[in-house]
């Protein structure tokens, strides 16, 4: 019998192109309003380097996952198959924005160094995640589907769900009604009229509502349209190599967020592998890091990665086409700048629900995709999540208000209940200390002792190292980390030689 051959187009595609279109748009916005309001960039470096050279690394990003979906749904004779969706990385955008290019502009008030260092800062980013497409298969091969997933939970119950609920609480007239078509599309599986896609009924309806209520003015759309026009994507290479001198001390955050990316990509393919659609690990991490290599060298300033996403996407029907509209759709606004245009027309509060949407099965997917003995090492593993998000919402009401924990003093904290030295240490390099505890968890129920204590050997180097909880890496970062991770690997170790010897009570059905 003949296979079926995939179909480039479905009507699921529509509703997927919504919500991972709206993924990108909502990164983009953020991207143009910081760095022409707070960082006083003009739109013409905007609009006219940055924003097209990160729709470059978009755009060949979503060409070659679409072309490794086709490659996958030929290969296994399927026509489920979805591809991988792909996008600027949230929290490395929020990192890239206030760590590098904010330091940079706000201590020299030069919003061109501002972006020189940035696209520096990219391109080394990039090299690090393509060299982890070398060890990325390995780590995924020996970590729990536990850790790999729960991690990934953790990233977007805080970040990816905290931010949009807390902008569609803000603005309830215009958030609930597509929050609720959200829960009616996507989470009840009820159809809409006309077999509308769920996404784009969401998003019509909301944006129906900012206008009817005045949110949403013709003054906006107007100013916005004066920075129309045709920006063609230029190479940077001299703006990256003069980068270089007053970048190099940022390495310091450019490298634990490259690890952070490739780890975060890691965990996706292990997402989508669970969803039914098993990808090349490295061949997905290689993609990452010449997409993001490829943003760079045009003038781009913010790495790529793979989201977050894919078993939404997949559930809603989504399969092949929807990220190449996605990367072509990008591509064009950013071309003719139309990026002001979009945002006067679609309040970025309304296409928070999408990010809700994501943030639900991703978080829901942890537990469900595991058995149910992992789930206090999924819990695990969101709690440094927790811990960063808290302590960066302190860090931004502290700047509001022309100070910082430092002026502050961990005594007044120490008054309020508030262990801010505690939320910073468990914060720095979250992502890897989730999936470090949560293995450690998984393979100690599991009453793999020998396999828990090489996770704490690992946390006690990339604590001492600086690459969790601590805020540069040197030697010696965080040596009171390393040292409790280093007993905890000595404890771990011993059980599993007296479990050789002595079996341990409640060991009876440790797996051979």
């Amino acid at each position: 019998m003949e296979r079926m051959r995939p179909r480039l187009f479905v009507p699921g595609d529509l509703d997927g192109f919504f919500g991972l279109f709206i993924d990108n748009l909502v990164n983009l916005i953020i991207i143009a309003t910081t760095l022409m309001g707070l960082f006083r960039m003009p739109y013409e470096l905007v609009l006219g380097r940055i924003i097209p050279g990160c729709a470059v690394g978009i755009i060949l990003g979503n060409i070659y996952y679409t072309f490794m979906a086709r490659r996958l749904a030929l290969k296994t004779g399927r026509c489920d198959v979805t591809a991988l969706p792909y996008g600027i990385s949230t929290p490395i955008m929020f990192a890239y924005l206030f760590l590098v290019i904010g330091p940079v502009y706000w201590e020299t008030g030069d919003p061109e160094l501002a972006w020189k260092v940035g696209v520096f800062a990219a391109f080394a980013g990039g090299i690090i995640e393509f060299l982890g497409a070398f060890i990325g298969p390995a780590v995924r091969k020996f970590t729990p589907r536990a850790a790999l997933l729960g991690t990934l939970a953790g990233i977007a119950i805080t970040w990816i769900a905290m931010k949009p609920v807390l902008g569609i609480w803000e603005y309830p007239v215009i958030g609930f009604l597509p929050f609720a078509v959200i829960l009616i599309g996507f989470v009840a599986h009820l159809r809409m009229p006309f077999r509308l896609p769920a996404g784009f009924v969401a998003i019509l309806l909301g944006t129906a509502v900012a206008w009817l209520t005045g949110f949403r003015k013709w003054s906006y759309v107007s100013l916005a349209a004066k920075a129309a026009g045709l920006y063609l994507p230029k190479l940077a290479f001299s703006e990256i190599a003069e980068g270089i001198t007053a970048g190099a001390r940022y390495l310091t955050v450019v490298v634990p967020m490259g690890i952070y990316n490739f780890v975060e990509t890691m965990n996706n393919c292990e997402s989508a592998s669970a969803a039914g659609d098993d990808y090349n690990t490295r061949e997905t991490m290689m993609v990452d890091g010449l997409g993001t290599l490829a943003a760079a060298v045009f003038g781009g300033c913010f790495p790529t990665t793979v989201y977050i996403g894919h078993p939404c996407w997949k559930k809603v029907g989504a399969r092949l086409g929807y990220t190449l509209l996605n990367g072509i759709a990008v591509f064009a606004i950013a071309l003719f700048g139309l990026m002001n245009l979009v945002e006067a027309f679609l309040p970025k509060e309304v296409a928070f629900v999408i990010l809700l949407y994501i943030a639900l099965v991703i978080g829901a997917q942890a537990f469900q995709e595991t058995d149910r003995k992992y789930a206090p090492a999924v819990v695990l593993a969101f709690v440094p999540h927790m811990a960063s998000f808290v302590r960066n919402t302190v860090d931004s009401i502290l700047q509001i208000v022309g100070t910082s924990a430092a002026e502050v003093g961990r005594e007044k904290f120490m008054r309020l209940g508030i262990q801010y030295e505690g939320l910073a240490s468990l914060g720095e390099g979250a992502i890897i200390t989730g999936l470090i505890l949560a293995a450690m968890a998984a393979l100690l129920i599991d009453r793999k002792f020998l396999a828990a204590a090489v996770y704490a050997f690992a946390g006690s180097a990339f604590a001492f190292f600086g690459f969790i909880h601590a805020r540069s890496l040197s030697v010696g970062a965080s040596i009171p980390h390393a040292a409790g991770y280093l007993f905890m690997a000595l404890l771990f170790a011993g059980l599993h030689f007296v479990n050789k010897r002595r079996r341990i009570p409640g060991t009876e059905d440790e797996p051979c």
